[in-house]
C-alpha cells in the first residue's frame, strides 16, 4: 500500500494506483462508446441507402481499389498486433522492446495514410468524386454518344462501344473508363427504367464513401498523434512498469480505429466485387 500510494505516476486524486487504472479504463471506455454510436449512425444510414439503391451502389463500389483496401487492412490487422506486444513489453518493464513496437505500429498506421492518400489522389485524377467532376466527366461521355448538336448522329450501341474501347487505349484518353461503363450501360434507358443506373445514387455512394473513410483517416491521424507521445514518453523513460495502462488506454483507442475500418473495408469495397457490367 505503502508503495502504491507513493509511486510518482499517482495522480493526487486517487488513494490507489489500481483505482488509478480503472478509473482511466473506464474513461477511455466511456470515450469510445460515444465513438461507437457516432459511427453506428454513419453505418445505419448507409445500409439504409444500399438497400434503396443496390444496384447503384454495387456499380460505385466496383470501381474502388480494392487492392489499396485489402493492404492497408492487412496493416491495421498487423498494427494491433503490434500495439497488443507494446503493452506487454511495458508491464514488463521492456523499455527497447515498448519503443520498437510503439514505432512499429506508429510506421504501419503511417502506411495506411500514405496508400490512403495515393488512394484519393487516383480518384481524383479519375474524376471519381461526387459534384462538379463527376457531372461534367459523365456528361462529357454522354456528349461523345448522344451529341447535342442535332446535325451530328448519334453514335449505335455497337459505336459507343467501339469508340470507347479505342478511346481507352489511346495514350491520353478523354474519357475515365467508369463514365464510359455507365453511358453504355444507360444506353437508350429512360429514367423509369427498373435497370436504369441513375448517376445521382452513384454520388450518393461516394459522398458515404469520402465521409465514412474520411472521418476514419482523422481518427487515425489522433491515433498516430497519440502513439509519437508515447514514444516520446517511453524514451524519456516516463512509462515504469505500474503505468502501463498509460499504454492500455491508448492502445484501446487504436483497436477501436482498426476495428471500424474491418467494417468499412467490406461495407464499401466489397459491396461490388460480384459486378459484372452487361450492355
Amino acid at each position: 500500500m505503502a508503495a502504491s500510494t507513493h509511486t510518482s505516476v499517482l495522480k493526487h486524486h486517487f488513494d490507489r494506483l489500481d483505482q488509478q487504472h480503472a478509473s482511466e479504463r473506464l474513461g477511455m471506455w466511456m470515450f469510445l462508446a460515444t465513438e461507437v454510436l457516432f459511427f453506428s449512425g454513419l453505418f445505419g444510414a448507409y445500409t439504409v441507402y444500399r438497400l434503396y439503391y443496390p444496384t447503384e451502389f454495387e456499380f460505385a463500389s466496383s470501381k474502388l481499389n480494392r487492392v489499396i483496401a485489402t493492404i492497408n487492412t492487412l496493416f491495421l490487422i498487423t498494427s494491433s498486433m503490434t500495439i497488443t506486444f507494446g503493452i506487454r513489453s511495458a508491464k514488463l518493464g521492456d523499455r527497447s522492446g515498448l519503443i520498437r513496437y510503439l514505432v512499429l505500429t506508429l510506421l504501419l498506421g503511417t502506411a495506411f495514410m500514405v496508400l490512403k492518400a495515393f488512394e484519393y489522389t487516383a480518384d481524383y485524377e479519375e474524376r471519381y468524386m461526387p459534384g462538379t467532376l463527376f457531372r461534367s466527366e459523365y456528361n462529357a461521355a454522354f456528349e461523345a454518344i448522344f451529341p447535342t448538336d442535332p446535325q451530328q448522329k448519334p453514335l449505335s450501341r455497337e459505336e459507343a462501344k467501339l469508340y470507347f474501347e479505342k478511346d481507352a487505349q489511346s495514350e491520353h484518353p478523354k474519357h475515365q473508363h467508369w463514365a464510359a461503363e455507365l453511358v453504355l450501360l444507360n444506353y437508350r434507358k429512360s429514367t423509369a427504367d427498373p435497370d436504369y443506373i441513375d448517376p445521382g445514387k452513384v454520388q450518393l455512394f461516394l459522398s458515404f464513401y469520402y465521409i465514412m473513410t474520411g472521418i476514419h483517416g482523422i481518427h487515425i491521424l489522433a491515433g498516430l498523434g497519440c502513439l509519437i507521445w508515447l514514444i516520446i514518453e517511453a524514451a524519456r523513460d516516463a512509462i515504469p512498469p505500474e503505468n502501463y495502462s498509460t499504454v492500455e488506454v491508448v492502445s484501446l483507442y487504436w483497436h477501436l480505429v482498426d476495428g471500424i475500418w474491418l467494417f468499412l473495408m467490406p461495407l464499401l469495397y466489397l459491396a461490388g466485387a460480384g459486378w459484372v457490367a452487361t450492355y
